[in-house]
């Protein structure tokens, strides 16, 4: 560099707050990458440098610099977070446009396919995929995406949800409430080759093929209050397992203390042998949720976490290794257990079911 090239300029002038102020949005990760530069041309003004040394620095030209130089000067600080009105980029779709693509996404479908992508919405209204995006994102539209839901046609859906939620939300006094359910035929599978563990810039992998092994059974009972889960793998699931976990449940908890058991209606809850095992031990209460409402038993929850971080990305050469890792999944989440705590009143339920039932009626 030719000495002199850069002639020293008169610093702006600054105060001791206000270099403290564009300090730290110079420094923050969260600070709009425009506010940034504008913070940065009047710090490095303030030190004395050139317009066109500033200019060249931050990659901005000397305009911008003289710009926001004086922007500052009449406004201060907040001068830099402010854009005139009429500036930036100006919208070439009207509402109009939008509102057509909008109701076409979620409307209409493309011919021979089940939903729009963003490349064959732009190429049948001839704008750019980018734009679509744009639009789609901007109205929470994702067309590639879709949850699964079944809503319950039990006749006696509302007394059952308003027993269970009012074990959730009202306990009885001095009883246990546990969510018990059957997670049936975990897999034993073992991968046909090792997978290669993550590193910086990748993730874990795994063979998408495997060999199977058997099978098991996982009996759970999550206890609602302190999140812990008494479970036990058995081979199959009929209702002596059942009843074999019943007796165990029964044997955990003091005998004077009330047990209320939340269960889903399959048939092995309500079997003849069941129903008498039952009688003799009449501090067993069951409470069955609705038919197609497995949600209300919050033991689901915790089957969830089970698989995504013990079961799912497991490798298993038999069954006693499967449940060798579900035991130590158990032993782990008892270590420290985190409740699954319910809010949703009986009434909130009841109106998103209205609801979905009022949206089936205009689709019919």
């Amino acid at each position: 560099m030719i000495m002199g090239m850069w002639n020293p300029a008169t610093p702006l002038a600054i105060t001791r707050e206000q270099r403290q102020t564009l300090e730290a949005w110079a420094a923050a990760p969260s600070t709009p990458q425009g506010v940034v530069v504008r913070a940065k041309i009047v710090l490095l003004a303030a030190g004395g440098s050139a317009n066109n040394r500033i200019a060249k620095e931050l990659g901005v030209s000397r305009p911008t610099v003289i710009l926001w130089r004086g922007r500052f000067q009449v406004g201060g600080v907040d001068a830099l977070t402010k854009i005139e009105a009429g500036r930036g980029r100006h919208r070439i779709y009207g509402a109009e446009r939008v509102a057509e693509i909008v109701k076409l996404t979620t409307q209409t479908k493309p011919q021979g396919a089940t939903h729009w992508s963003t490349r064959t919405m732009a190429k049948a209204q001839g704008v750019s995929n980018a734009t679509i995006y744009r639009i789609w994102y901007a109205h929470g539209l994702q067309p590639h995406r879709t949850r699964r839901f079944k809503l319950s046609k039990d006749t006696h859906f509302t007394e059952k949800l308003t027993d269970v939620v009012g074990l959730y939300l009202n306990p009885p006094d001095k009883a246990i409430v546990l969510c018990v359910d059957e997670k049936s035929q975990i897999q034993a599978l073992q991968r046909t080759q090792p997978g290669l563990p993550m590193k910086k810039g990748r993730c874990g992998t795994m063979t998408h093929d495997y060999m199977r092994h058997g099978i098991t059974t996982l009996f759970a009972a999550l206890n609602v209050l302190d999140g812990r889960v008494i479970g036990q793998c058995l081979p199959r699931h009929r209702h002596q397992e059942f009843l074999l976990f019943l007796r165990r449940l029964n044997r955990e908890f003091p005998r004077d203390v009330p047990l209320h058991l939340v269960l889903d209606n399959y048939g092995t809850h309500t079997q003849p042998r069941v129903k008498e095992w039952l009688h003799r031990h009449p501090r067993i209460h069951l409470h069955f949720t609705p038919t197609s409402s497995s949600w209300l038993n919050l033991v689901e929850r915790w089957f969830r976490d089970l698989t995504e971080k013990c079961v799912r990305r497991g490798s298993f050469g038999n069954v006693p290794q499967l449940i060798d890792a579900i035991s130590a999944y158990l032993r782990a989440s008892n270590s420290d257990p985190k409740p699954f705590v319910w809010h949703a009143s009986v009434q909130s339920i009841l109106d998103k079911l209205a609801h979905c039932k009022a949206v089936y009626q205009t689709l019919d």
